[in-house]
């Protein structure tokens, strides 16, 4: 058998060159994990006049947890709840898929005590360092 070839892709990679990772990665994940629910979900922010998507929330569901990849609340729309709303539609949707709970990562620099305050707790950090911020893993367990 000839090993396969080491090519590195730094920018442009294709859509289908990343689907063909992750179609591997899905095939061994299949065979080795018990069956799970999978679905990705977004919870849309829309302004009231336009009715342009302005923000909100996009995650996934799988293996038993639901994962909150991207939350956004434009800067004039802080302050109003609309996060706390958001990630409670995330919960309910999480709960529906029968996911044990929910986990995300945030930045030294975004919002770590808002999903403190929703009762997350840190499960992991990568430091601060000259070149990096500081990253947190946040989880809520149901």
């Amino acid at each position: 058998m000839a090993l396969p070839r080491i090519d590195i892709v730094e920018d442009n990679a294709t859509p289908q060159q990343k689907a063909s990772i992750l179609d591997a990665l899905q095939e061994y994940n299949n065979k080795a994990a018990r069956p799970s629910f999978s679905a990705d979900f977004s919870i849309l922010l829309r302004d009231a006049t336009s009715d342009d998507v302005v923000g909100g929330l996009s995650g996934q569901s799988f293996y038993g947890w639901t994962f909150v990849k991207f939350l956004v609340v434009p800067e004039i729309y802080r302050g109003l709840g609309l996060g706390r709303q958001l990630m409670l539609e995330a919960e309910t949707l999480a709960r529906r898929h029968g996911s044990e709970g929910i986990w995300l990562d945030t930045f030294d620099f975004q919002a770590r005590p808002f999903y403190e305050k929703l009762g997350f707790s840190v499960f992991g950090e990568l430091e601060a360092g000259e070149q990096a911020h500081a990253r947190y893993f946040l989880k809520k367990r149901f």
